[in-house]
């Protein structure tokens, strides 16, 4: 096979994986992790059950990946929202909270998926593993991003991981309420308020400066 031959595969298993994932998320969403068939994923895609084996052991296997995947793009949308803002004209600390919420975001479909796999993954301790040591690397990457900005409102976290987690916290406890009635402000600007309380709780004043 020449590197020309290649690429092109390499090109059009890439593209197929994300078909199988934007299926996956579609009918998942729509009718429930556990329900769900590799058939039922094949045809929503457009291929065949020799396509998603080529790529996936299993609807596990292709949910991880695309928490892998998505976990990318979560890290990707961070960087584009956060490129965007200079660090020194962040001053407050719901800035802040505003900043990381517009880049994490609500999406209903995503939440009612990983709500039902969470609860199947939790009966299954090879999973659990897997997606305890994802979790781990998402709260990472929050916990540095939030370091350089808060520095600028003045908030230093003494353990940039445990709010981290804190904030992961109140973001999965919060979606529910805010999903549940999408039309209703006053969720969304409770779960603001919550991430601001949580903040403070964790930080103390940097020398010199005021939140």
């Amino acid at each position: 096979m020449t590197g020309t031959e290649l690429k092109r595969l390499t090109k059009r298993r890439v593209e197929t994986r994300r078909r199988l994932h934007q299926a996956a998320l579609e009918e998942f969403a729509e009718r429930g992790f556990g329900v769900v068939t590799v058939e039922q994923v094949c045809a929503a895609a457009g291929f065949t059950r020799g396509a998603f084996y080529s790529n996936f052991d299993s609807l596990d296997e292709l949910f991880l990946s695309m928490w892998e995947d998505r976990s990318r793009a979560l890290l990707a949308d961070l960087d584009e929202v956060l490129a965007a803002v200079d660090p020194g004209e962040v001053r407050s600390v719901r800035q802040v909270v505003e900043l990381v919420d517009r880049a994490v975001g609500l999406d209903d479909a995503w939440f009612r998926v990983t709500a039902e796999f969470s609860a199947h993954a939790l009966r299954d301790p090879a999973l659990r593993r897997v997606m305890a040591a994802r979790e781990e690397a998402i709260v990472a990457m929050l916990a540095s991003v939030l370091q350089s900005f808060l520095h600028g409102a003045g908030r230093r976290a003494e353990d940039p991981k445990v709010l981290a987690l804190a904030l992961v916290a109140v973001h999965d406890g919060t979606s529910l309420q805010c999903l549940t009635e999408p039309d209703d402000p006053r969720p969304r600007l409770r779960r603001l308020d919550l991430f601001e309380r949580v903040v403070f709780a964790y930080t103390v004043e940097s020398t010199g400066e005021s939140a």
